[in-house]
């Protein structure tokens, strides 16, 4: 178990069980849990369910539910326990400042298009610490979720000004700790909406688009003879291996392998 510091501190279980069973009980908040393997059986309300790998559970705040495995291997699966605020403040997002809260049909949902924003969103916030891709990661996963309780997304259109104004706030100092809301609100569209229309414009959502422009800088500092650890420190980087991950998958070469050699054309016409 952990706790998202900067999402209330939301819970956030990992777990794989075969013997184990829950008593009956109930939580404050929502629990959305993605099964990654093997099978859950659980009573709801008046109802038993099953829920087999690669279904997601919601169930809602006070409902008194049990669990215990559904298959002989047990169940593996990853929780997260969103406070009902969390969730009013994304459909206010939504819906024009409406908070209600939403209310899903289905106790089980069998939806290959929600599993990879669950399964990323609870890498995230395990595994980073970059605010701008931890607000990212949250609306991903959220978005398709919310559908299945009927919510309606807004449509987004071209917003060229904002995303420039973005691009110009998260070039200005690589190593600030931006957030979503706070980008937002200077460009005057709502965080899903800025997300939404970045990712739209530029093919990338902004932390991701801010981790590129890093690299290009990276790269230009590595050329000039500036040791890894140092460029990482003032780019803004988690660490030195933050560095060393993204510039590998973006380059093929890690940061200290990467020396651009000149070649050099001798006389005789042979390249050293």
């Amino acid at each position: 178990m952990h706790m998202a510091p900067d999402f209330g501190d939301m819970e956030l279980l990992t777990a794989r069980f075969r013997a184990h069973a829950y008593a009956a009980h109930v939580h404050e908040t929502f629990a959305i849990a993605l099964i990654e393997a093997g099978c859950e059986r659980f009573r709801c309300g008046a109802r038993t369910h099953l829920a087999a790998a690669g279904t997601v559970i919601v169930v809602p705040p006070g409902a008194v539910h049990d669990g215990r495995r559904g298959a002989e291997e047990g169940w593996t699966y990853r929780v997260v326990y969103p406070r009902p605020e969390l969730l009013a403040a994304l459909m206010a997002e939504w819906r024009d400042g409406d908070v209600r809260l939403p209310e899903f049909h289905r106790v089980v949902l069998d939806d290959p298009l929600l599993v990879p924003g669950l399964r990323s969103l609870h890498a995230v916030l395990l595994g980073s610490d970059d605010a701008l891709q931890r607000a990212s990661a949250w609306r991903a996963a959220m978005a398709p979720l919310l559908r299945h309780a009927g919510v309606r997304l807004p449509t987004v259109g071209r917003e060229d000004g904002a995303v420039r104004r973005v691009q110009e706030l998260l070039r200005a100092d690589l190593g600030a700790t931006l957030r979503l809301e706070s980008l937002a609100r200077d460009v005057g569209l709502s965080p899903w909406h800025l997300n939404r229309v970045f990712s739209r414009s530029v093919g990338l959502p902004p932390h991701a688009w801010r981790n590129q422009w890093r690299l290009a800088q990276a790269k230009r500092l590595l050329r000039s003879g500036l040791g890894p650890a140092d460029v990482a420190a003032s780019l803004g980087f988690a660490d030195q291996s933050h560095l060393h991950r993204l510039f590998k998958r973006a380059f093929g070469v890690t940061p200290g392998g990467y020396a651009p050699r000149k070649i050099v054309q001798d006389p005789a016409g042979s390249r050293r």
